[in-house]
């Protein structure tokens, strides 16, 4: 069965799937609770402690997580104010769309098959998942990072309640030559293979609450009003990676989010034009407010 999976995958072109056990993650559990102790969570993820730990709390009978990466690197663009990642349609749409075709195709196979499908938003850490699927290795900028794609993957995983057999993960790191360490913007990357979201620029031009006076610092660093490619641009895994051959990721590209056109265009509007885009979930307020340090 896993064969089939795996050949599936493949005919909708994701490239790399591995299957991850369903734990309780006890090595993950230490590194969450240190970074919880320290303050360096973005309040974005998972609250309930046990559920980003334990797979069982989400899916009850779960015998094994399929995790798969989705490439999205499309080139460098002269002059972009947005992430790569945030040049073509909204992964999540994409990358869930992938996922149900996987879920339906496995329906179809195994009698009285279930599972839960996500990305970016699910409870439990979807890096530690790639890594102990075995689809990639650590990064000292804390990114999961691929021989073929570096690091600008997506990931989106599949609790379910038939019994793959798990992957082994890749026993290596990154180069560790500490140039992101040295490049990152906020200094958000600490050696150790963890970072303090709330000072990475990333998060900073998607955060709600007002700004302090550090972020804006550090926003006005670099010209992205939207996210940050920093330490993936100065990473030598990422120098000389591969296109994705994902279609989707290759279709109306836009580089640039016009910051004129953003004052004057309404909400709504705004939600015609880019509701479909990775960077318009957050609103238009809070590109506009980038758009307006990086000017001053």
């Amino acid at each position: 069965m896993k064969e089939e999976l795996l050949r599936f995958c493949n005919s909708i072109n994701i490239e790399y799937a591995g299957i991850a056990p369903t734990g309780p993650y006890d090595d993950f559990r230490e590194v969450w609770r240190k970074q919880i102790e320290r303050g360096h969570i973005s309040g974005l993820e998972e609250k309930d402690f046990e559920r980003r730990i334990n797979p069982s709390l989400t899916l009850e009978d779960v015998k094994s997580v399929i995790v798969c990466l989705f490439p999205y690197y499309t080139g460098n663009a002269e002059g972009a104010n947005l992430s790569k990642y945030a040049y073509g349609m909204d992964y999540h749409i994409i990358v869930k769309e992938k996922l149900e075709a996987i879920g339906r195709f496995l329906d179809r196979k195994i009698e009285s098959f279930h599972y839960k499908a996500f990305v970016d938003a699910g409870p439990l850490s979807d890096r530690y998942l790639a890594y102990k699927a075995g689809l990639g290795f650590w990064g000292i900028n804390n990114h999961i990072i691929t021989d073929k794609y570096g690091s600008y993957v997506f990931i989106g995983y599949i609790l379910n309640n038939y019994p793959f057999e798990a992957d082994k993960p890749q026993e290596r790191t990154c180069l560790k030559c500490f140039n992101c360490v040295r490049s990152c913007p906020g200094q958000c990357i600490l050696g150790d293979f963890t970072i303090n979201p709330l000072r990475c620029k990333s998060y900073i031009t998607q955060k709600k609450e007002e700004l302090t006076g550090e972020d804006i610092e550090i926003l006005k660093k670099h010209r992205l009003v939207w996210g940050c490619d920093v330490c993936q641009d100065v990473c030598p895994h990422n120098q000389k990676v591969e296109k994705t051959i994902m279609e989707e990721f290759k279709k109306d590209l836009i580089y640039n989010v016009d910051c004129e056109e953003l004052s004057r265009i309404s909400n709504k509007e705004f939600i015609r034009r880019y509701g479909k885009r990775a960077f318009g979930w957050r609103g238009r307020k809070v590109l506009l407010r980038s758009c307006e340090i990086l000017r001053e």
